[in-house]
């Protein structure tokens, strides 16, 4: 499992909690079932991008494909909202980041 992966299945749990869901209802209200959900954020099967968007959704989060040439810019954004009182910790993530294995 790569740093990457580690940080997103860490952040997807931390939604998780901080909405106050346990796995079984945010299985019920995404859709993924409960041990899969299980098993994402314990590292023990690949996150599929179809479970990812249904979590997302439920979570209150946003998936966006950014340009790789723009990352810096995103994540620099990202970093000031971070610091801003009102914003919750959602850390960015760049695809060139992630293992291909």
């Amino acid at each position: 499992m790569t740093y990457l992966n580690d940080q997103l299945l860490k952040s997807l749990r931390e939604a998780r909690q901080r909405k106050g869901l346990s796995q079984r209802e945010l299985s019920a209200r995404s859709g993924v079932p409960q041990s899969h959900i299980s098993r994402i954020e314990n590292g023990e099967v690949d996150l599929r991008v179809s479970s990812l968007v249904a979590l997302a959704r439920v979570l209150e989060l946003e998936l966006e494909l950014v340009p790789k040439d723009a990352v810096p810019a995103v994540q620099s954004i990202v970093r000031r909202s971070v610091n801003s009182d009102d914003a919750p910790a959602r850390p960015a993530y760049s695809l060139d980041e992630v293992d291909d294995a």
